[in-house]
């Protein structure tokens, strides 16, 4: 390509494109380093944009890795319908393992029935690993998300007890990677951990990608508790004196029932939600995640037993 012509190319790629790239890239490269990595998918739109950018960096060849998810058992049953149908769709091998299981062998223990999943999934995680020798296991998540991920490498090193210590990570000069591990070591790795919200949802618009219908606004009942919109469900029942209203609502984010909340909105499309998006003064995580309002359970602390 003569220069004349690579400086064209060049100004017609928007920011966007370069994230794209940039993704891509990392992925190719777990492909070329790693011997037996996995694809975290859970259904929400991080992970629905990482489906998108395998395709683009692997077909029309399979995927050289399976797609995993982490059940809480206390999903949200529109994602997880979602989940099955797009794994089908792409005809690649879906493996699920269940924070359930890990509750019968008593490895999870939970207080009482309803507590918060969420943080148990480290466990169930890290069991799956172990179990099928995973070397590698690709993420959706964003730097932008929260404090502790500003601080992760995209090739994230977990230790053979799969502990993450800030202190012990490898540089990333010139986007040079090293996934190499010792038996019973992987690494995280995070394709997108340079993407905004923002960014995601302009690439679903872009690409025109299918994400469930929860994520548009609907009427839902919910509860006011501590400046969030609790869902009212069998999991996150009203407590005594509280009112259930029936809201227009949009979730930012999806994860455990018991921990995830709403926001109010009216954005019916992409469009509507880019809007709301620009204007956003709250992180989805900060706006929305009961788990993250309490210090004692913080990110940084989770993500160093395991969390993704």
């Amino acid at each position: 390509m003569n220069a004349p012509v690579q400086k064209a190319f060049l100004a017609k790629r928007d920011h966007l494109d370069w994230l794209e790239s940039e993704a891509i890239y990392i992925l190719r490269e777990v492909a070329g380093q790693c011997q037996n990595p996995v694809l975290l998918f859970s259904g929400g739109k991080d992970s629905i944009v990482l489906l998108r950018l395998a395709e683009k960096a692997f077909r029309p060849g399979r995927f050289p890795f399976p797609l995993l998810h982490i059940d809480t058992g206390h999903n949200f049953p529109e994602v997880i319908a979602f989940r099955d149908r797009r794994a089908a769709e792409l005809g690649e091998r879906l493996l699920v393992r269940l924070v359930e299981d890990s509750i019968r062998r008593g490895s999870v223990r939970l207080s009482s029935e309803n507590q918060s999943r969420n943080a148990a999934q480290s466990v169930t995680l890290l069991e799956a690993i172990a179990e099928f020798q995973f070397d590698a296991a690709i993420g959706g998540a964003r730097r932008d998300e929260e404090k502790a991920r500003a601080k992760e490498r995209i090739f994230s090193f977990r230790d053979e007890f799969g502990q993450w210590d800030p202190r012990n990570q490898r540089p990333e000069l010139w986007s040079l990677y090293n996934a190499r591990v010792n038996p019973g070591e992987h690494v995280r790795v995070f394709p997108i951990s340079n993407w905004t919200e923002l960014d995601v949802w302009q690439y679903i618009a872009r690409e025109k990608l299918e994400v469930p219908s929860i994520y548009y606004a609907h009427r839902r009942p919910v509860v006011r508790r501590r400046g969030l919109l609790v869902p009212v469900t069998s999991v996150t029942p009203p407590r005594a004196g509280e009112s259930i209203e029936e809201v227009m609502v949009r979730f930012r984010t999806v994860g455990d029932i018991s921990c995830t909340c709403p926001v109010e909105s009216s954005a019916f499309s992409v469009e509507d939600i880019l809007e709301e998006t620009k204007s956003a003064t709250l992180t989805e995580r900060g706006a929305t995640r009961m788990d993250d309002q309490t210090s004692e359970a913080s990110m940084e602390r989770r993500k160093k037993e395991g969390y993704f």
